[in-house]
């Protein structure tokens, strides 16, 4: 009888039972995922570090013990410090015209409290390493950097016992923070939510993991269903790191309005481009979206400064609950996401598909 593949190393690492991490914004999602046996990264990197260090306190006091993970922006391209005001300033009039004209022919509300954006880590450098402080003080199990290289943090960490995970877009990537010494790599592919590189996942999971050694190998991109998580582990990963799948869950605070969206969307229902951001990211199609990838739209801005054009839109949109106008970020698996289930039967389902699909191969597992 063949052993359980669903066994992997980074169970080992992480002392989980399966070999699915779910990332998520939302605590309820993550401890919930926690607890049924996977692992879970909570997004920080729009929170202040008080926020962070309440929200770990949060975690830790209902995972008795379980290991978990924060993720952060730690983009070097960025400012090196800045105030939210004096970045806007340096907006070019034309981008601020188009952005107006788009707001006037779609009648987008203005926001109705201040913007989000004013405690992102991606604004500046500053900011993004006070929130990283944070994280190195409350020895968090796991650090994983959602942008940018986490290799400077990586003696830091270590020193007090937390392990670092990177994500990349690129093989090059991989083998310099394979070769510096982080944790494990998420290897993400095109179709993944949120930002994201230009190589499909089949391309870019086999391989990293044939330079990986003994570094294990997440893969990202795509993956909602337990058929993706057998795929994944058959490129040489030794686990998955999931998104889409949980923005529809029960437990999670994502807008029922968005969350309607995600269950009828297809694969043809998301948008990649640089228009949000400044970097290349997926999300649900909106106007926003569609206006900046017309030929007569001005070139992105670089981050922060696009980022911070797009926030009146997307905020306008989502404090007025404009159906019509909200996006989320999405990956190309949400054609697969049909139907809105606690988080932990979510990830029984994926775990209860994987087997059976390698049963179908291979014939009866222990």
């Amino acid at each position: 009888m063949a052993k359980d593949p669903l066994r992997t190393k980074l169970c080992d690492m992480l002392g989980i039972e399966f070999p699915v991490i779910a990332f998520t914004h939302c605590k309820d999602v993550a401890v919930a995922v926690i607890n049924s046996g996977g692992f879970a990264v909570l997004g920080e990197a729009m929170h202040t570090p008080d926020d962070i260090a309440a929200d770990i306190k949060w975690i830790r006091d209902r995972v008795d013990g379980k290991p978990f993970g924060i993720d952060l922006v730690l983009p070097a391209s960025v400012p090196p410090t800045g105030s939210l005001d004096a970045l806007i300033s340096k907006i070019p009039e034309t981008h601020r015209k188009f952005a107006q004209e788009i707001k006037e022919k779609y009648d987008v509300p203005d926001p109705k409290g201040a913007i989000d954006l004013h405690q992102w880590g991606g604004l500046n450098q500053e900011m993004a390493r006070a929130q990283l402080e944070v994280l190195l003080e409350e020895r968090v199990p796991v650090i994983a950097s959602g942008l940018g290289s986490p290799v400077f943090i990586l003696e830091a960490a270590h020193e007090r016992g937390i392990k670092v995970f990177g994500l990349v877009g690129k093989a090059r990537q991989a083998k310099r923070q394979i070769d510096a010494g982080v944790d494990a790599v998420v290897a993400q592919g095109y179709d993944a939510a949120g930002h994201t590189g230009g190589v499909g996942t089949f391309s870019i999971v086999p391989e990293v993991a044939a330079m990986a050694g003994d570094t294990p190998i997440i893969a990202a991109g795509g993956v909602t269903t337990g058929r993706h998580l057998a795929a994944a582990l058959c490129l040489g990963a030794a686990g998955v790191w999931t998104g889409t799948l949980w923005l529809a869950s029960r437990e999670s605070d994502v807008d029922l309005i968005i969350k309607e969206r995600l269950l009828a969307a297809t694969v043809e229902d998301t948008s990649y481009g640089t228009s949000i951001s400044g970097m290349t990211m997926r999300v649900l199609k909106c106007p926003w979206t569609e206006e900046w990838a017309k030929p007569e739209a001005p070139d992105a801005l670089p981050a922060p400064y696009q980022m911070l054009l797009s926030s009146d839109y997307i905020q306008g949109a989502n404090d007025n609950r404009r159906e019509d106008l909200m996006t989320e970020a999405a990956g190309q698996g949400v054609g697969f996401v049909t139907s809105m289930k606690p988080a932990r039967q979510i990830l029984f389902d994926l775990v209860e598909e994987a087997l059976a699909t390698f049963e179908e191969a291979v014939g009866e597992l222990a």
